[in-house]
């Protein structure tokens, strides 16, 4: 008798890396209850032009895309701003399965109509609103309503060490180890972070696991609609969105993890974990069959900051074997999380 498909929770599951992780975890037979706000039955996507326009981004056709996939999608139209609407949600996952073996953590908002990049004092406090409410707050609240249940989950398995432990994915970034975009951001990023780390500690005598996601630049549609609408440059900093990865690199790196025996899943409990950096580790590639780099390897950071830095000073291009021979080398931590890249230091 085969056992049970393991249960997953993903929030912000409509679109961007919360869609990607949702449908890796589908290719990997999960049951995957899709949650997010925009719903064919209630508040669509905001912005319908362009890359958007035809794409059906909500929490249905993620579920629809789940179930072609593999696993078994289930749509959870859910307002994650609200305390009430999340705990009714993971009560019913939980009533209906009678387990929750992964819960991701991707939602995630800025501001409409005003730019990420900025100084604090100019931003308002909607700007700490919009990225900590969705972004920091709820993810605090959604793994309070969750942890219950993972725990029950883990018990299920007794002393099997072999077994994956339920886990939770936080979904971070870069901006929680370097200055990036504004003061918001980073102190939501690193709040998460710290979240993840914190709430190892006490789960892990109840076998639940906890992990910090590190994505790199991503070709979410939010950023390819920026490309369209020509803004991606001034948002990024001029890079190359062509050489990013895909929502769904993020949802093979999770894959991953949420496969590991109990051991090897709580011994890094609690770790920050690079999607590129995961893909060398356990050898998988992006959809494409490319494997980028980390952004604290020398590979990402020369010829996207580095190189230009130089070229800027010198008036005249890095030489093509200099470009063609950047090792794959990473920075450690307390060096990439000095300051932000040189170009940023203006702005």
């Amino acid at each position: 008798m085969s056992a049970a498909p393991r249960v997953a929770v993903v929030t912000g599951a409509s679109r961007g890396i919360g869609r990607g992780i949702a449908l890796e975890l589908g290719a990997a037979g999960y049951a995957v209850y899709c949650i997010g706000r925009s719903s064919r039955t209630g508040r669509a996507y905001d912005d319908q032009r362009a890359v958007a326009d035809g794409l059906d981004l909500t929490v249905e056709s993620a579920a629809e895309e789940v179930s072609r996939k593999g696993g078994r999608g289930i749509p959870c139209p859910c307002d994650l701003s609200s305390d009430d609407d999340i705990e009714r949600v993971l009560d019913e996952v939980y009533e209906k399965e009678g387990r929750l073996d992964v819960l991701v953590c991707s939602a995630f908002t800025t501001p409409a109509k005003q730019s990420i990049r900025g100084e604090f004092w100019t931003q308002g406090m909607q700007m700490w609103d919009a990225v900590n409410g969705i972004g920091l707050r709820q993810v605090y609240m959604t793994c309070q309503a969750a942890a219950p249940k993972l725990i029950e989950t883990a018990k299920r398995t007794g002393n099997d060490q072999s077994a994956p432990p339920p886990l939770i994915c936080l979904v971070s970034s870069f901006g929680g180890k370097s200055y990036t975009f504004n003061v918001a951001y980073g102190v939501g990023k690193a709040g998460i972070d710290r979240l993840s780390t914190d709430m190892s500690y006490q789960l892990k005598r109840y076998n639940v696991a906890t992990t910090t996601l590190y994505p790199g630049l991503v070709r979410t549609e939010a950023n390819l609609q920026m490309v369209e609408d020509g803004t991606w440059d001034e948002a990024s900093g001029n890079l190359d969105l062509d050489q990013g990865e895909s929502p769904e690199f993020s949802g093979r790196a999770l894959v991953r993890l949420a496969s590991l025996s109990k051991d090897d899943m709580m011994s890094r409990s609690g770790n920050v974990e690079v999607v590129a950096e995961l893909a060398k580790e356990f050898d998988f590639t992006d959809i494409d069959g490319s494997r980028p780099a980390s952004i604290r390897s020398l590979k990402y950071l020369a010829p996207n900051f580095i190189f230009p830095q130089i070229e800027k000073e010198a008036g005249k291009p890095v030489p093509s074997w200099m470009r063609d021979n950047v090792p794959d080398l990473l920075l450690p931590w307390s060096v990439f999380s000095s300051g932000p890249p040189p170009e940023m230091d203006s702005r």
